[in-house]
């Protein structure tokens, strides 16, 4: 009997105009869909209007803020497992990232999440290792392997696949360990609540 399979949320963290985001996303999407074992659902944070700013702590979010956050709730809540896409701005990960995963809490708990970063010349490495501890305050389990794109634009050709087959090497390393991840914690969930 063959096992179902993972439903892995592929997050689109960047929302500025002109964005690499979601060429990255595509490219990674392919290369998961062809990895077998997985069910991918491309969220793009620029798709729902996430607001940019949150309302003052204690206090009750507009219902227009609510509606939005709705539309990507069910979503979160349905994956086994994530994999972040992001840039590098300033040292660090975008707002809207931030806002969305602040947003949506008990979504992420006790599932992993993956990375896949780009930028200039750090590749976007600086942004994952500040996810890496906003995660583990979440109660995720983020996955040691990640992918990164230093230079990324001239890194994909026309085609929107990177023109480095070194890429393809690294994304399948860790959608291996995604895969454990997220068959090992989707069964000890199944087996007792998690405590956190």
């Amino acid at each position: 009997m063959s096992e179902a399979p993972i439903r892995v949320a592929v997050i689109v963290g960047s929302v500025r105009e002109g964005r690499f985001g979601p060429v990255v996303a595509d490219w990674l999407a392919s290369v998961a869909d062809a990895h077998g074992g997985f069910d991918v659902d491309l969220v793009d944070l620029a798709e729902p209007d996430l607001p940019l700013v949150m309302p003052a702590f204690g206090t009750e979010p507009p219902a227009a803020v609510v509606a939005e956050v709705a539309k990507v709730a069910p979503r979160l809540e349905a994956a086994d497992a994530f994999v972040v896409v992001t840039p590098e701005y300033n040292h660090s990960y975008p707002a809207s990232l931030k806002n969305a995963i602040d947003w949506h809490r008990p979504e992420w708990r006790a599932k992993p999440v993956a990375f896949v970063s780009y930028g200039g010349v750090s590749g976007g490495l600086r942004a994952v290792e500040h996810l890496r501890a906003v995660f583990a305050e979440l109660h995720a389990v983020t996955i040691r392997e990640t992918v990164s794109f230093h230079g990324a634009q001239a890194r994909f050709g026309e085609d929107g696949v990177p023109n480095d087959a070194g890429a393809e090497v690294a994304a399948k390393a860790m959608l291996d360990q995604l895969g454990w991840w997220a068959r090992s914690l989707a069964e000890a969930r199944a087996a007792r609540p998690y405590p956190g």
